[in-house]
C-alpha cells in the first residue's frame, strides 16, 4: 500500500464515513495510483466508499475480506461464493443466499450453518462433515445428521 500503510488505513476506517470519503477521493485524485477501485485490492472495506462498484471491483473487495460483502447491495451469486469461500461467516451478510452459496459456505467453516435459516439436509450433512459440532446449531438436524455426528465422535 505504500506510504499509507494498512495500520494507517484501518484508523482512517473509525472516521466519519462522508469525511472519509471525501478524504480518500481527494487522495486518488491527486494519485490515481491510489484511486479507491485500486485500493479495494490492498483493503476490502473501501469498497464501502465506491458508489456502484462494478463485479470486479466487488470481487477484488471479497477476494481480499469475505467480510466485505456486507457493504455491497445485492451481490451477484459469484461475488456471493468468493466472499463465503474466502470468509464462511460472510454468509452472514448475504440475504436469502443459495444452495450453492450455503454449500460452500458451510465446507468452509462447519459452524458458518449458524447463520443459514432452515438449511437442507444436504447443508446440514455438509457443514457436520466438515465439523461434527456444527449440529449444535441445527434446530432441527435430521436423523441422518445425527447419526453422521455421532460417527464423527459427537
Amino acid at each position: 500500500m505504500g506510504k499509507i500503510g494498512i495500520y494507517k488505513v484501518s484508523l482512517l476506517l473509525q472516521m466519519d464515513d462522508s469525511i472519509l470519503k471525501n478524504i480518500l477521493t481527494k487522495i486518488g485524485e491527486v494519485n490515481p495510483k491510489y484511486d479507491l477501485d485500486k485500493q479495494v485490492y490492498n483493503v476490502g472495506d473501501l469498497i464501502q466508499f465506491i458508489d456502484n462498484p462494478s463485479e470486479e471491483v466487488q470481487l477484488a473487495a471479497v477476494k481480499q475480506n469475505g467480510l466485505s460483502i456486507k457493504y455491497i447491495q445485492n451481490p451477484s451469486e459469484r461475488v456471493q461464493l468468493v466472499a463465503v469461500e474466502e470468509w464462511g461467516f460472510s454468509i452472514r451478510h448475504i440475504q436469502n443466499p443459495s444452495e450453492r452459496v450455503q454449500l460452500a459456505a458451510v465446507k468452509k467453516l462447519g459452524s458458518s450453518i449458524r447463520f443459514i435459516e432452515n438449511p437442507s439436509e444436504e447443508v446440514q450433512l455438509a457443514a457436520v462433515e466438515k465439523n461434527p459440532f456444527s449440529i449444535k446449531y441445527i434446530q432441527n438436524p435430521t436423523e441422518k445428521v445425527k447419526q453422521l455426528a455421532q460417527s464423527k465422535g459427537y
